[in-house]
């Protein structure tokens, strides 16, 4: 039987409606909200001037206990927005941080690692699901935000506006059985959407594959990796824990780092899809090692969280000032513990960090063609040599 697709229109305020039933969700690979305020805003006045705004792509889903779910694959950003003018709130992530401040005023600004408080919805990483799950209509959801927590906008609309303004959609229906072809079916959707043509980031496309099978998607994207980052030009910038994977993945099949991402220094992206198809069993590539060969049994667990708290014991950094920081303190450590099952003399933690990994980094950033370049495969190359040979040297 074909797979079907639906159209039709709703009323803002029955979308509204749909968020806060939740009858329609997000799934777990939708990036966070990134519109400014500004860009809600012009969002509310295309609806109130009457022209076209792209329609809403919703996929039926049938998990395996055969529940079935309405989920977002196209227009979080817009449906958002919507509930956001519906509200008159806007999480603004200055005035979140006035509120961390007034709940503890003698906190570092530049702090990164400082606590969130619990009462308060995380601005820096939200999506709509903080407000959902505080109350299923507008008077709930108000009644029980901390203040100060968003920044109170008017929008200037009203009841009238949310019924009489009407947005589109398209309602895919997969005739699939299997939830992991379902989960393959709406994987190749998303990835094939922008949203509103604001395209999506390499990492952001690629999540989606993180879901084509359920029992891997904490070995993509463990719970830690994502209190890791590092700075790019200006930006901080999640570090791509899949990036580690593949790269280690090929020099445990190699042994040697000479052959790593031979033939993709252009298309470093499909270098790292290959791997997770890889790994999934989707389309097994010989460049990298078997994942039932580093893992038997498929349990990986323990060995991320053995990682993880090797991780807090060293002091390893969070936050890296540049990749090559993050690479020479984190590409050995990952390797030796999750791909080797080996474990770090903790006891020889100052000799490690300062006559090991701090003593390479600062040789590295001497050198201007790596630091001027350190995406160059031989540069890359070099710092997957130097951390495993550092940390190496501290196994038990």
């Amino acid at each position: 039987m074909e797979n079907r697709v639906y159209y039709g229109q709703y009323s803002l305020q029955h979308w509204i409606d749909l968020i806060l039933k939740k009858n329609i969700l997000l799934p777990e690979y939708q990036r966070l909200f990134v519109w400014d305020e500004g860009k809600v805003k012009t969002l509310i006045e295309t609806f109130k001037k009457k022209q076209f705004v792209p329609p809403i792509t919703i996929g039926a889903f049938k998990d395996a206990g055969n529940a079935s779910h309405n989920y977002i694959l196209d227009g979080q950003q817009r449906l958002t927005s919507i509930l956001l003018a519906h509200l008159g709130l806007y999480p603004d992530k200055v005035t979140f941080k006035a509120a961390l401040e007034e709940i503890n005023p003698v906190a570092d600004e530049n702090d990164d690692d400082e606590e969130i408080d619990n009462t308060l919805d995380d601005i820096l990483n939200w999506n709509f699901k903080k407000l959902v799950d505080r109350g299923r209509n507008k008077t709930d959801i108000l009644f029980t935000l901390p203040a100060n927590n968003y920044k109170s906008v008017d929008f200037e609309i009203n009841d009238d506006f949310l019924k009489n303004t009407f947005l589109g959609f398209s309602y895919l229906v997969p005739q699939l059985n299997n939830s992991q072809e379902q989960q393959k079916y709406y994987s190749s959707v998303f990835r094939n959407i922008n949203v509103q043509g604001e395209r999506l980031l390499a990492q952001e496309s690629r999540a989606a594959l993180y879901f084509l099978d359920d029992k891997l998607k904490e070995f993509f994207i463990p719970e830690f990796s994502k209190q890791i980052s590092v700075k790019i030009v200006s930006q901080q910038t999640n570090a791509d824990f899949v990036r580690f994977l593949a790269l280690l993945s090929q020099y445990a099949k190699d042994g040697n780092s000479s052959k790593i991402a031979a033939g993709y220094k252009s298309k470093m992206e499909s270098y790292y899809e290959d791997y997770i198809y890889s790994v999934i069993g989707e389309r097994t590539s010989t460049r990298f090692k078997a994942f039932s060969a580093i893992f038997p049994g498929g349990d990986y667990q323990p060995r991320l969280e053995r990682l993880a708290k090797t991780i807090d014991d060293l002091g390893i950094p969070k936050q890296f000032p540049s990749i090559i920081d993050m690479d020479i303190y984190l590409l050995g450590l990952i390797y030796v513990i999750v791909f080797e099952n080996k474990e770090i003399d903790i006891s020889k933690r100052d000799e490690l960090i300062t006559s090991g990994l701090r003593f390479q980094t600062t040789a590295l950033k001497a050198d201007e063609k790596h630091k001027k370049s350190p995406a160059d495969l031989g540069h890359l190359r070099r710092r997957i040599d130097i951390s495993i040979e550092t940390y190496s040297r501290y196994t038990i």
